[in-house]
């Protein structure tokens, strides 16, 4: 796989669209991730805050595997204050 260059969250499709050194393009399907490893309300708002302030570090992670492990450190940037 070639260096991500860019990507970027489009909400009007749900989709984040990344773009490769080579030219490629992908985009990754945000609901069939949430499907997959948002298992948990906490689970779902970490990965919106992914979305939202972190797009590429969302798709390195989807594209290497990383997602589930990442989400099983319990991380809480999505967290709701009291």
């Amino acid at each position: 796989m070639t260096k991500l260059l860019t990507c970027r969250y489009n909400m009007d499709i749900d989709r984040v669209e990344a773009r490769f050194e080579d030219g490629t393009t992908v985009a990754i399907d945000c609901i069939a991730i949430e499907d997959e490893y948002g298992n948990t309300s906490t689970q779902r708002a970490e990965l919106d805050w992914l979305l939202y302030n972190k797009p590429l570090e969302y798709a390195q992670m989807v594209l290497r595997g990383e997602m589930g492990h990442y989400l099983a450190l319990g991380c809480d940037h999505g967290r709701l204050e009291d």
